[in-house]
């Protein structure tokens, strides 16, 4: 087998890429989707409109999540978010609707995306600006090729911006870089993207794929159970809560540690690991 079909063969972002599309909806402009071996890709698919969000892939989207947070965690390994094109991943909200459709919709469709039970990745292809940075956020991986910007305008518009997103920005980001961007609306590039963790790699265009591929390799070989519930636990951590709260989280980690160090999933895995 030549090198080439040998990357087909092996590499699952190729093969994610390769798999057949279909709209998530039915609507013009709806995001696209793919899926194989329990890794999906959604594509945002308005390239002549910086693939702006409409109150229907609102919608769509969040019945998508919906749907997913109920599959197998076999089912549902790695979710990718990407954009059409390489000018912009998306611009967020469209702009028409924010003063008349702008509800807690989207909030809670970038709620559900961030509780996703699986490793969740946007692969910024483009820069990103308004709510599309939220969705970016909501991600547990950014990866982004070099050259990209972005920006919140929510604060030129006098638009005071959602809890949720508000929350992301600071867990993320931290006060300082959060202020900067919701409080001044600045645009910044990618070295700053990448030194306040926005995007977490930001990799030469050439490497965007085969980046792309390597971590999807290395999703394939993780037990997406034990993914789904270690990443929930992550988030209960983060989020904080009484003191009662908190110990309840360290205490559901206790079990989860002492459960799967006497699963059979584990002797399996060592074992194989030993023989090589």
């Amino acid at each position: 087998m030549s090198q080439a079909a040998n990357d087909v063969a092996t590499d699952p972002w190729t093969r994610l890429l390769a798999a057949p599309e279909s709209p998530l909806a039915d609507h013009a402009g709806s995001p696209k989707l793919r899926t194989v071996e329990g890794l999906w890709l959604l594509r945002l698919d308005r390239p002549d409109e910086h693939n702006r969000l409409d109150p229907a892939d609102v919608d769509a989207l969040g019945a998508f999540f919906a749907a997913r947070s109920a599959d197998a965690p076999q089912d549902l390994r790695a979710l990718v978010i990407t954009g059409t094109g390489d000018r912009t991943f998306s611009s967020g909200y469209t702009l028409g609707a924010i003063g008349t459709e702008l509800d807690h919709r989207l909030e809670d469709m970038l709620d559900a995306l961030e509780r996703l039970p699986c490793i969740t990745i946007a692969a910024l292809s483009g820069s990103v600006y308004g709510g599309a940075t939220d969705m970016a956020l909501a991600c547990d991986l950014r990866i982004g090729r070099d050259g990209l910007r972005m920006f919140m305008p929510a604060a030129r518009f006098g638009l005071h911006y959602y809890p949720g997103g508000l929350r992301r920005y600071l867990e993320r980001l931290g006060l300082g870089a959060t202020a900067k961007l919701m409080l001044t609306g600045m645009t910044i590039e990618s070295a700053e993207m990448l030194r306040i963790g926005f995007l977490t790699e930001s990799v030469p265009v050439e490497d965007f794929d085969s980046r792309l591929g390597e971590i999807l390799g290395a999703v394939a070989l993780t037990e997406p159970a034990t993914v789904a519930r270690m990443k929930a636990n992550l988030l209960a951590l983060v989020a904080g809560g009484s003191r009662e709260e908190t110990a309840a989280v360290f205490a559901e980690m206790a079990r989860a540690h002492v459960e799967t160090r006497n699963s059979e999933e584990l002797q399996r895995r060592l074992a194989a690991r030993l023989a090589r």
